[in-house]
């Protein structure tokens, strides 16, 4: 009879759960692979913490770009004098323009970090896209709003900005809370990445003084470029940059002294700079960890460095 056959052959096993057991191994191997990478001694792609404690969130991580142009933003208010307030403004218009990366397109002809717009007459296209000019001309604008500081950061920002979007501002407050702390305030800024490449101190001297103002450097004579610093992990070190801080100057000089602290560290594979030191401590490129060391008390190599008074100075070793 023509009848189907019951002899039929066996079905495949399902191997489906070792299937997904080893896909997940692999995921873990590599989400480990990078992990080692990035806390590494010099390994891993760059980027920057910066923190705040009490904040919340407490920590924002951005790149060395990212972090390079928050570092000018800041730097720019705080030379100015102005208060903590417009700073966090700054920094949150920014992330929400460009995410704080310096743009060359955008709508219409808005560029740079602010999405400035030369038709508008805010400068002209090669202005715009200079950082340190893009944040002062935002500054100028901000502080002729009345009662700026005490408004919702959407309404002071949207004043400057006159944007098409007004509430986008408020959901990076937070985030630009960290960031201000880190820059002027009782946070910190780290970055890791490879040890930097050879840095020329004249040019961290310029871009200093472009940032802070003619008076970036302080009190007293500059010291000689090849000036030698403790060694260190990490990079060499040649070249020495010393900013001094005014004695007596208070909690405003103690701002400022934190600022180029931290914007040195946030400039540091843009200029090669090895460690910075300041207030008691020293942050190292390419380090592992990363984080600010306390100054050893016999001045041992990676323990920051005993010749430097806290609070007296800034320190910014260049790498060779």
């Amino acid at each position: 009879m023509g009848g189907v056959s019951e002899n039929r052959p066996p079905r495949p096993r399902r191997r489906r759960p070792l299937r997904v057991a080893v896909g997940l191994l692999v995921l873990f191997a590599v989400i480990g692979y990078f992990a080692a990478q990035r806390n590494s001694n010099g390994g891993g792609a760059p980027y920057c913490t910066a923190s705040a404690a009490g904040a919340d969130p407490e920590e924002y991580e951005l790149s060395p770009e990212q972090a390079s142009n928050a570092a000018t933003i800041a730097a720019v208010g705080i030379s100015r004098g102005l208060p903590d307030r417009a700073v966090t403004i700054a920094l949150a218009t920014a992330m929400q323009e460009s995410a704080l990366r310096n743009l060359d397109h955008g709508d219409r002809d808005s560029l740079g970090l602010f999405q400035q717009r030369p038709s508008m007459g805010w400068g002209t296209p090669e202005e715009i896209t200079d950082p340190v000019y893009s944040a002062a001309v935002f500054y100028d604008h901000l502080v002729e709003v009345p009662g700026y500081s005490r408004l919702p950061l959407t309404v002071a920002a949207q004043k400057v900005q006159r944007s098409g979007f007004p509430q986008a501002y408020a959901k990076h407050e937070p985030d630009a809370t960290v960031l201000t702390a880190a820059f002027g305030g009782a946070g910190t800024l780290v970055c890791s990445g490879p040890v930097p490449a050879a840095g020329d101190p004249e040019r961290v001297r310029t871009e200093l003084v472009r940032a802070f103002g003619k008076e970036a450097l302080g009190e007293g004579p500059a010291p000689a470029s090849n000036a030698p610093g403790a060694a260190a992990a990490g990079a060499e070190e040649e070249g020495r940059v010393d900013v001094r801080l005014k004695r007596d100057g208070g909690p405003a000089e103690e701002r400022r002294g934190r600022a180029v602290a931290h914007w040195a560290v946030a400039r540091s594979q843009e200029l090669g700079i090895a460690r910075v030191s300041y207030g008691g401590g020293d942050w190292t490129g390419g380090r592992a960890g990363r984080a600010w060391r306390p100054r050893a008390a016999d001045g041992a190599p990676g323990g920051g460095d005993r010749q430097v008074a806290p609070g007296a100075e800034v320190r910014i070793y260049t790498a060779r």
